[in-house]
């Protein structure tokens, strides 16, 4: 028997050292990144908000139009305006509902990011 080791294999700690300085390296490039990113946080914010309080807005604005003319039919039909709805009503309200707020939300989200992304543009020459 040797006294020598065999070094065709890392050790442990030559590993241990490895994944350090691989999470080094991501850990410099997030800061990069960071560092180097053009929005300020007025834009993250206006990214973040805009679309939200454009879903909220329209839900608002179809619940209303909803109300009226259900209060409407249920007049015709001679019932209390604020009669309830029955099941099939109250599930296509939420199915129209819900879309109607997931389109406007992805609309205004990128509505929201072109405007950030148009500040951010140098004018042309």
């Amino acid at each position: 028997m040797s006294d020598e080791t065999n070094t065709d294999f890392p050790s442990s700690a030559d590993r241990a050292v490895d994944s350090l300085h691989r999470i080094d390296e991501k850990v410099n490039k997030l800061r990069e990144d960071r560092l180097n990113d053009p929005d300020s946080l007025g834009d993250k914010l206006i990214k973040s908000a805009a679309p939200a309080l454009a879903g909220l807005v329209a839900g608002k604005v179809f619940q209303m139009i909803w109300d009226k003319g259900t209060s409407k039919r249920n007049l015709r039909k001679g019932l209390a305006a604020d009669a309830p709805q029955g099941l099939a009503m109250s599930l296509a309200f939420a199915a129209i509902s819900a879309a109607l707020g997931a389109v406007v939300s992805q609309l205004s989200d990128r509505g929201s990011k072109a405007f950030v992304d148009h500040r951010h543009r140098k004018p042309s020459r």
